[in-house]
């Protein structure tokens, strides 16, 4: 078996399986909200807007890459739960999170939330050509806009009342900060532009993503290290100590992929030496097994080796793309050990899925959910379509 023949199946017998056969609400509608680590199904969990974008995202794009009628049955199903019970018809835009049975749980207007909302409605109205699926994503993308983009000082702030009011508590997760703006909303936020401007050829998008380009080069990107900053005041002062490898070795492939959107060849000429530094700078992550770190606080001079599951499939993608920029077989090799310490560490072959993460004495972490409000197919099943499309060389 060749790795091309190993990423399809993955993806086919172990990634979707799991959320078709496990997730989906048959009661309720949409998607359960969340899959303990031990394989029980937590039936009253909130069902997080993030978690449902990514599921429409994840089938839409099978669907399209694999001309599967199957996948796109599931894709609809996502679509018109998302369309009936996330949407707010008063004010616009998406809720934050439902109760189990539908009802709003928390109505607030996170923008990184919002970002993939556009991201999956584009990828939904690439497989479909659903019409009414990109005038969603061109609504959402128009109330950032409006609302979140700071026409003073440059950027996207955090997160919003239903109505629209600035909030004073604007983080994602209690474990970020509570600062004005974010590498990583920006970053998804990039992630979504970027596709919505392949299907919709709208001048001030177009501006706004390069802007959104010359953010990352200029204010987010350290110049020294090619590292990312994470957490920002107003006007852009560094409020943080950690360089997170995930979002490192994500935004550099994820970067060059805006730049090549645009099709301006000086600026993609810029964002490849970016984009590779960014890849050493994403190694420094890199543990003796294959596998990724968390992060580093570069203040304290500690290294988290915990090995979530994200950071190693944006690894497989994003090693896999600086060997594509640079030709330099030392990428391949990176990339094939990642996806090496993926197979033996974090794959779940019998139940499905992955697990969340791998603790620094190599057992399993099972206390945290397999599915859940941040535990998504995106990452894992992104990973697999990405090396699947790429791979002729991997064998």
């Amino acid at each position: 078996m060749n790795f091309k023949d190993e990423f399809e199946r993955e993806l086919t017998k172990n990634i979707l399986p799991f959320w078709m056969t496990k997730m989906q609400d048959h009661d309720s509608g949409g998607f359960y909200g969340e899959i303990d680590g031990h394989d029980r199904l937590t039936v009253a969990a909130l069902k997080g807007g993030i978690l449902n974008a990514r599921i429409l995202w994840t089938f839409a794009s099978a669907a399209r890459m694999l001309q599967s009628d199957e996948y796109l049955t599931v894709a609809r199903k996502a679509n018109d739960y998302i369309v009936e019970k996330f949407f707010d018809a008063e004010y616009g835009g998406t809720f934050w999170a439902l109760q189990a049975d539908g009802r709003p749980a928390d109505s607030k207007k996170q923008i990184y939330s919002q970002a993939f909302f556009i991201y999956a409605l584009t990828e939904y109205h690439c497989a479909t050509r659903d019409k009414r699926a990109l005038e969603r994503a061109i609504e959402l993308y128009k109330l950032i806009e409006r609302y979140s983009f700071d026409p003073i000082n440059n950027g996207y702030y955090e997160a919003f009342s239903r109505d629209w009011s600035l909030l004073d508590d604007v983080r994602l997760s209690d474990k970020d900060a509570n600062e004005k703006k974010t590498m990583n909303t920006h970053l998804h936020i990039l992630e979504a532009y970027t596709h919505l401007a392949r299907v919709w050829n709208d001048e001030k998008l177009r501006l706004q993503l390069r802007n959104l380009i010359l953010l990352f080069l200029f204010k987010m990107i350290d110049s020294q290290t090619a590292h990312l900053n994470l957490f920002f005041d107003e006007v852009w002062s560094c409020k943080s100590t950690i360089y997170s490898y995930g979002h490192d070795i994500e935004c550099a492939w994820l970067l060059y992929e805006a730049a090549e959107t645009l099709g301006d060849q000086n600026l993609l000429v810029q964002v490849r030496d970016v984009s590779l530094r960014m890849a050493q700078a994403a190694s420094e992550g890199l543990l003796p097994d294959g596998s990724l770190a968390s992060e580093t606080d570069y203040v304290a001079g500690h290294t988290n080796t915990y090995r979530e599951w994200w950071p190693q499939a944006e690894g497989v993608v994003g090693f896999y793309h600086a060997y594509r920029l640079s030709g330099d077989a030392k990428w391949l090799d990176r990339s094939k050990k990642l996806w090496n310490y993926i197979r033996e560490h974090l794959i779940d072959a019998n139940n499905g899925e992955w697990y969340w993460g791998v603790f620094p004495d190599g057992s399993i972490d099972t206390e945290k959910p397999k599915a859940g409000f941040w535990k998504c197919p995106y990452h894992n099943g992104r990973m697999c379509m990405e090396l699947f499309k790429a791979s002729p060389v991997l064998r």
